[in-house]
């Protein structure tokens, strides 16, 4: 799942990236409400967690309205030094999501993180299951046939992703998307060698039908085939 913070202070940033990347997401950063607005208007996101005060011609309150004018529904969660009642309306009065004031303890924002991404408009259950294969993205847990498999957190986020999609044929371009960082280092071949990876733990070592998929021409496909 792929987050974006948008954070003027680096020290802040850095380490609320470090830390959501531990828990396998994907983290882009922007530190002005210029570059924050561009990317939450622009890229695909599972959830924004954003500042309130940012330099820029935008601030965080900017972005937010900008992004409920655009039709744009993606989770906001907001961050602010102030812990007025009346600012904290004003926020969720604007479209925000949730709201948590600085300083916070990293425990409490990646549990209102999966709260928010556990939430029914965004259809994300807390384990899924397709065939024979479970995957518990709250505890980083996927067993096939009742066997536990170990992934790298790229790969299991790369297979979250395809268990959220089952049977779509899903594009190179929507897997670079949605799987990796925004600054990430992507080779030509690199979603393939994933892929790759991903087929030798979750089909190869089972006898059971595979469920990863390759349309040429096209993408990938998660599933039983008929």
């Amino acid at each position: 799942m792929r987050i974006l913070i948008v954070e003027d202070d680096h020290k802040i940033a850095a380490a609320v990236k470090r830390g959501l990347e531990r828990q396998s997401y994907a983290v882009d950063m922007a530190h002005d409400g210029d570059k924050g607005l561009e990317l939450a208007l622009n890229e695909p996101y599972d959830l924004v967690i954003l500042d309130r005060m940012l330099p820029g011609a935008v601030d965080g309150m900017g972005i937010l309205k900008a992004l409920r004018q655009a039709d744009n529904h993606t989770p906001v969660l907001l961050l602010t030094a102030k812990d007025h009642v009346l600012n904290r309306a004003e926020g969720l009065n604007a479209g925000a999501d949730d709201y948590l004031v600085k300083p916070f303890a990293f425990v409490e924002l990646i549990a209102r993180v999966r709260a928010l991404l556990r939430r029914p408009q965004q259809a994300l259950g807390t384990v899924l299951v397709h065939g024979d294969v479970t995957l518990d993205p709250e505890n980083f847990v996927v067993t096939r046939s009742g066997s536990p498999i170990t992934l790298t957190a790229l790969e299991f986020s790369l297979l979250e992703y395809l268990m959220r999609n089952p049977g779509r044929v899903i594009t190179r371009d929507q897997l670079i998307q949605n799987v990796w960082n925004y600054d990430a280092d992507i080779l030509p071949n690199t979603v393939e060698v994933y892929i790759g990876y991903l087929r030798n733990k979750i089909d190869k070592p089972f006898d059971s039908p595979d469920l990863i998929h390759t349309r040429r021409g096209f993408g990938y496909v998660f599933g039983e085939q008929p």
